[in-house]
């Protein structure tokens, strides 16, 4: 398991930081979805947002690919997963099977590191207030 979480890591911190880094400096060309998908991503690009979601992506990936602070990385990407996992479900479903793959590459690690958000999970204790 502990090479499966490494493979993994290592991967999902790659993609973060290229895809992510991509967002300002563009040396891989890409195209808008058409229709509702292209808007609402070109919304986020004039709004400005889109690259508020890059520095988390590259700061996400680079926590990934250091090896420390793997939890707090895997927090910071998390959201950014599920907004790809539901504009592809909803808008673009052609790149849906590649959120999938980054959904899952995202669980190996989340699985491994697991004890870090053991307290996320727990039920409220009867002497806490």
């Amino acid at each position: 398991m502990k090479i499966a979480a490494l493979i993994a890591r290592t991967l999902l911190g790659l993609m973060f930081v290229v895809f992510g880094s991509n967002a300002f400096l563009h040396f891989i060309p890409m195209q808008p979805p058409p229709g509702e998908a292209g808007a609402f991503l070109g919304a986020l690009f004039s709004s400005g947002y889109f690259s508020a979601i890059a520095v988390f992506e590259i700061l996400g990936g680079l926590l990934l690919l250091s090896g420390y602070f793997v939890p707090l990385g895997l927090t910071l990407i998390g959201p950014v997963i599920v907004n790809i996992v539901f504009f592809h479900l909803f808008l673009e479903p052609k790149g849906l099977p590649t959120a999938i793959v980054v959904s899952l590459l995202s669980l190996v690690v989340l699985y491994y590191h697991r004890a870090s958000f053991a307290g996320l999970v727990m039920a409220k204790s009867q002497d806490s207030f």
